[in-house]
């Protein structure tokens, strides 16, 4: 593994974000790294609530370094180009104006941390995923790529993922429908991760779990799974054994010498 991808950090996290009929679900992992021998656990999962008025939570990836800037720069105000004046993330009167700022942010901490980090030889490439809802408003979901332009979930495709996405890509792919009931998408959510988890190292617990039911403008779960946790140990054991049972049940293929009677 070269240090370009252990100082980006795109290979060490999963996150992902469901937003069905019910509400949104957002999980991600905590294990980042900056080398073999410095592996961490650091909260990618942030959330901010008003109840009653507004929830949005922010997943990271990517270089720590850049994302950490990102973060604390939309909780302390960022120049608005054009009014001059400071615009903080909770003070956006819509989920699409939040996007914005992030982008916005994340394009100019990139300006000016891209000179050191490339003469440095680490790339600063980072994601978010960003949703919730502020009140009177839809309840939205966005992936903002590191050059600061960003996406918007729809009904058609009703989740979005950042990070090592691939190994937990298939289960939401075959599983989820904007229709999923909302503790059903936290249960794919989570199979999702664990998926990932058995196939890359580089994602790790503990897992970061927000859970919001839609027109509530609150959180009614915020939740630090850990290794400990009965469910999430009952669950891999569940599915493991469902995709055995599952694999035995198909017929044999029909290729090469025939059985013998």
């Amino acid at each position: 593994m070269s240090r370009h991808i252990l100082d980006d950090g795109r290979d060490m996290t999963y996150c992902c974000g469901i937003l069905v009929q019910g509400g949104l679900v957002m999980l991600a992992d905590t294990r980042t790294n900056a080398g073999l021998d410095n592996i961490s656990t650091f909260r990618k999962l942030h959330t901010f609530e008003k109840p009653g008025e507004y929830c949005m939570a922010l997943a990271t990836a990517g270089n720590l370094s850049v994302t950490q800037y990102v973060l604390n720069r939309i909780q302390e105000g960022v120049e608005n180009p054009q009014t001059k004046e400071l615009e903080k993330l909770t003070d956006m009167p819509t989920m699409f104006r939040a996007a914005d700022l992030i982008g916005r942010t994340l394009r100019e901490v990139n300006a000016e941390l891209h000179p050191s980090l490339e003469a440095a030889g680490v790339s600063g490439a980072a994601s978010f995923l960003f949703g919730g809802q502020v009140k009177g408003r839809q309840l939205r979901l966005f992936m903002i790529y590191s050059a600061g332009n960003f996406i918007e979930c729809s009904p058609d495709m009703p989740f979005l993922q950042i990070g090592e996405y691939k190994y937990g890509k298939p289960v939401l792919d075959r599983a989820v429908t904007f229709e999923t009931e909302l503790y059903d998408a936290v249960k794919l959510g989570l199979i999702s991760m664990d998926s990932t988890m058995r196939s890359n190292l580089g994602v790790g617990m503990p897992l970061d779990l927000a859970v919001t039911r839609r027109d509530t403008e609150a959180f009614e779960v915020k939740q630090r799974i850990d290794n400990s946790d009965p469910y999430f140990h009952d669950l891999r054991d569940r599915w493991s054994t469902a995709l055995r049972a599952a694999h035995v049940a198909i017929p044999r293929p029909p290729y090469g010498p025939k059985e013998s009677v």
